[in-house]
């Protein structure tokens, strides 16, 4: 079944539910229902609509903005993917690489590093991606906390019920 998507009061995105946890919430009068799936759930005396987007009724404190940077939230931010030579591949396999290399000033943060596979980090080396000839598949940037718990629960694309509640920043 389709997932669930939590409101904070102020209509800011802070997690995503499964159904179950939804339904529940609406039973105990901590949230309203502002869309619902066409699906519908059955119980033994009541039927209604799967929730797809409910709001708290009382406002969270959301710690979700600042993402922390880890080697787990970079390879998640790049989908396990090397963004020298576009090879998925498993964590042991990959390794973060530096645009501009530390010993060239460059330093440990979201917009210069980028996930690599063990062989082109070895290839680009000490060097600057015009000198290597190698460039990212996309400028890394620092992650919007609600896509990075997307990306967690394994969500690659957002239900349609859910865009007028979700801003995904690149």
């Amino acid at each position: 079944m389709d997932s669930t998507l939590l409101l904070n009061t102020t209509f800011e995105p802070i997690n995503v539910l499964s159904w179950k946890k939804a339904v529940t919430l609406v039973f105990l009068g901590k949230v309203e229902v502002l869309k619902e799936y066409e699906r519908e759930i059955h119980g033994v005396s009541l039927t209604m609509k799967q929730p797809a987007v409910i709001r708290l009724l009382r406002l969270v404190r959301n710690n979700h903005v600042n993402v922390k940077f880890t080697r787990k939230n970079i390879f998640l931010r790049d989908d396990h993917t090397c963004q020298y030579c576009g090879m998925k591949s498993v964590p042991g396999n990959l390794t973060w690489d530096h645009i501009i290399p530390r010993s060239r000033g460059g330093s440990a943060e979201w917009t210069n590093i980028v996930t690599s596979c063990k062989q082109c980090n070895l290839k680009k080396g000490d060097k600057l991606p015009e000198e290597a000839g190698m460039y990212p598949r996309k400028r890394p940037s620092r992650p919007y906390g609600f896509y990075m718990l997307m990306l967690f629960v394994g969500m690659k694309a957002m239900p349609d019920n859910w865009k007028d509640y979700v801003f995904l920043r690149d």
